[in-house]
């Protein structure tokens, strides 16, 4: 079930959230016993520091869970969030959060809420909380259901999550929404979109176009999200260590079908375009070669030089077919290169765009929506680098330097009608479990877009 807030009623217990610093002051205007229980605890208002409050009849009377110091919160996305477990099961209204705080700590606690459940049970989390006063309870909870949907995609395996069952999600989010869709499939996508059929030809599943439309009103908006459902490298074929965590290649894909998600619940004015091209990256006797020339939908051709870097032939495609109705914003995301990992770790999603309105409303919103983003540079002088000379474009430049910009590029290579394009080369995992997020599948960017778009798109 998505994330809910929880109905008040009489068994409704108030959660005090204090400071390191404020707990002196706090526990000065509480009666002696609770000051007492308090300091006898070792409760310093630590951040995931909770402790329940006695009273009558053995029902506590409250509890308190640290804020810790601003130093301590910058550190993490949903302070609150970490003295969830602490608490005992039951329902809690806040008191003592700073109002700028409450979106984002109210949808921290819906998020811990979220357990991946398709093959193994989990509890559910038994600590709900109630929707604090002047937050936009329904739109936090859209946003968290689009999350945890993201995150189910990218951590299903994909032996569950090949472009069939990508397919099938995006279908599903089509009949919810009464959205119209349109698939191209296998040997049909051959003389429209050449690189994807090459690309995922080799697999036991069809690659496949998914083309999803939405909304008759307002500017258009153009998602395109990369869906390589497993990535085996190809012929030129990962080392093992490099395979393991490659069910989440889709992690793009996944971003923008929880974006898409995101904006036709909350009813956006825009006309919404969702394109994935699914496909596996697979081994057989029909595998695309390196040294292969491939001739993009838009006409530019491709020498192979790794069949590894498969996601920007996929996404070159998807991108000239959207470009082609000038929407007045494109998207790309992607988890495209290690270069970007390097460059800015897990954490943070870089971005780029040319669009310094859409560069400025993203870097305004991302604080506030918890939600961190990089801007990284088209730099100019790297687009020789993916030249090769025999063809229009090498799909993987020799030399290693810059390999997120240049990927960038490549991709730029393929929009040029859209009034505006961004790329997003995103991690979409969480590597360690952190307050709000559990280890897995993880969704970077959306909701510093979603909240971008009305100043962007004027809505």
């Amino acid at each position: 079930m998505p994330p809910r807030f929880a109905e008040p009623d009489a068994a409704t217990l108030t959660l005090h959230v204090i400071e390191a610093d404020a707990l002196s002051g706090w526990l000065d205007g509480q009666e002696a016993q609770t000051r007492a229980w308090v300091e006898a605890s070792g409760f310093k208002g630590a951040l995931g520091q909770a402790l329940m409050l006695p009273g009558a009849g053995g029902r506590p009377a409250g509890a308190v869970a640290g804020y810790g110091t601003a130093s301590a919160r910058a550190r993490l996305r949903f302070a609150l969030a970490g003295a969830i477990p602490s608490l005992a099961p039951g329902s809690y209204r806040l008191a003592g959060l700073p109002d700028a705080a409450a979106p984002t700590e109210a949808l921290g606690w819906l998020l811990s809420s979220y357990r991946f459940d398709r093959y193994r049970a989990n509890a559910p989390q038994e600590q709900q909380l109630v929707a604090p006063e002047g937050v936009d309870a329904a739109r936090l909870e859209v946003l968290a259901a689009s999350e945890c949907l993201t995150r189910d995609l990218v951590n299903t395996p994909a032996a569950d999550m090949g472009p069939e069952a990508l397919e099938q999600a995006v279908r599903a989010l089509a009949s919810e929404f009464d959205a119209a869709i349109e698939v191209t499939t296998g040997a049909a996508l051959e003389s429209g979109f050449p690189m994807i059929h090459a690309v995922g030809r080799a697999a036991a599943q069809a690659p496949r176009l998914i083309d999803l439309r939405w909304g008759d009103e307002g500017p258009r908006l153009t998602l395109v999200g990369k869906g390589v459902c497993f990535d085996t490298g190809g012929l030129n074929l990962k080392p093992g260590s490099s395979m393991g965590l490659m069910k989440k290649d889709m992690g793009g894909a996944a971003n923008t079908i929880g974006l898409a998600r995101a904006i036709m619940a909350l009813g956006l004015k825009v006309r919404l375009r969702l394109l994935i091209p699914a496909v596996e990256n697979s081994v057989a006797g029909n595998s695309f070669r390196p040294g292969d020339i491939l001739t993009s939908r838009k006409g530019l051709t491709v020498e192979i030089n790794n069949t590894d870097a498969e996601g920007r032939l996929v996404l070159a495609d998807a991108l000239a077919l959207g470009d082609e109705e000038a929407p007045e914003l494109m998207i790309s995301m992607a988890t495209l290169t290690g270069a970007a990992r390097v460059a800015v770790g897990p954490d943070l999603a870089p971005f780029y765009t040319d669009a310094e309105d859409f560069n400025a409303a993203l870097t305004a919103a991302s604080g506030p929506q918890a939600d961190p983003v990089w801007r990284m540079p088209f730099h100019e002088p790297y687009e020789a680098m993916i030249e090769p000379g025999i063809a229009d474009l090498d799909n993987a430049p020799s030399g290693g330097f810059g390999g997120s910009i240049t990927a960038a590029l490549f991709l730029r290579r393929f929009t040029g009608q859209a009034a505006r394009y961004a790329h997003f080369d995103i991690y979409s995992w969480q590597p360690t479990a952190a307050p709000g997020r559990a280890k897995g599948g993880l969704m970077q960017g959306p909701r510093a877009i979603l909240a971008a778009l009305p100043e962007v798109l004027g809505l």
